[in-house]
Formats: C-alpha cells, structure tokens, sequence
C-alpha cells in the first residue's frame, strides 16, 4: 500500500509516530502539519473515531478493506472483545511479525520483504503481506535473499534495538528466523490504539 504523503507528515496528522525516524520530527513538532496545526480545533464523535480507526490502519499500513475484513473476523471471535480480537487479528499479519521479530526496521520495509518474496513460513514462499501466520509456523528469510543488505543489518540485531521483541514470538536473529508460539495477548502488542473507539466506528 504505497501511499506518497511523506511518513513524517502523516506522523504528525496522526499523533503517532510511524517510524523511527519521524521519532525526533515529531517530538519537535508535536502538533499536526500545515498553517494551521497549532490552531484549536473542536473534535466530534465522529472525527475521534475516525482518527483512532485511521490511526490502527497507518501503524499496520492496510487498505480501509483490509481493516473492514480483519473487523468483520473479529466480531465473530468468541470469548474475547472484539477489539482486542481486532488487534489480535491485525498482529498476526505477516508483515506485522516479520517487523516485530526484528528482521525489518518499519512496517513499510517489512512489507517490501514478503512482497519481494524473501520470507518463506514452513518452507515455502509466500509473498502476501496479509498472509495469516499460525501457532508454531515458523517464518524464515529465504536462503537466497540472506546476504542482502537489510537481512545483513537485522542478523547483527541492527533493527531488533527498535522495540522488544514480544513474548509470543521465539526469535532467532542469526538463523534469521521466528516462530509464533502462540496468540498474542492484547497487552502484549506494541501498537496505541484505543480500540473500542474502532469498534465504535465501524459499529455505528
């Protein structure tokens, strides 16, 4: 999903910096871009949802179809709350993985990963970032693509000093591999996000 609004900007308009790099951007400029950022503006309902639910799309970096699908799952989740199912849901994404185990910087990068066909999970390739990973999958970067640049950086921990890898992933940077032990807890995964605002969006 490339999209040309510089990831700085979008960071800003957001509230929530989306890679490492519009970190120190944003802690300068806290407010949001354009002539008027710093100006007082009076929020509905609405727009409160609405910003929350585009908020969780940019940190997993989907299509407003991709995140109807991934609710329209989550509602049909027993047992636990639909947003947390909702986070849950999006987590599990490969691309978001192949990110929290260290072997991208962003989610962009790891995207470009899977698309480029350099993951394969069980020994196979798969080049779809939405792909679903399971329990005890184990996800690797293909032989081939191992003396890349970015998999030569992410195998010396270059990208792994970004976050701490989440307990429901057993990572393993210099085979250049991870597995999912199991599902996340919602307490567990590292993105902001006020969910039932997001649920409140789309349930309206």
């Amino acid at each position: 999903m490339n999209q040309s609004r510089p990831k700085v900007k979008k960071s800003r308009a957001l509230g929530i910096a989306l890679t490492p790099k519009a970190v120190k951007y944003f802690e300068a400029r806290p407010y949001p871009p354009g002539e008027h950022g710093r100006g007082r503006k009076q929020n509905s309902d609405y727009k409160t949802r609405l910003l929350e639910k585009q908020r969780l799309r940019a940190q997993y970096d989907i299509s407003e179809r991709q995140m109807q699908r991934a609710y329209d799952r989550a509602k049909k989740v027993s047992g636990l709350r639909t947003g947390d199912a909702l986070i849950i849901e999006l987590e599990r994404r490969l691309d978001a993985l192949v990110l929290r185990a260290g072997l991208a910087r962003t989610i962009y990068q790891s995207r470009q990963m899977v698309v480029h066909g350099h993951i394969e999970v069980n020994g196979r390739k798969v080049d779809k970032p939405s792909y679903r990973v399971r329990p005890d999958d184990v996800v690797t970067v293909r032989e081939r693509s191992r003396e890349k640049t970015p998999f030569i950086v992410a195998r010396e921990g270059g990208w792994a000093g970004e976050g701490e890898t989440p307990r429901y992933l057993q990572t393993n940077l210099q085979a250049l591999a991870f597995r999912l032990d199991r599902d996340p807890n919602r307490n567990e995964i590292p993105v902001i996000c006020d969910e039932q605002l997001v649920v409140e969006y789309y349930a309206r």
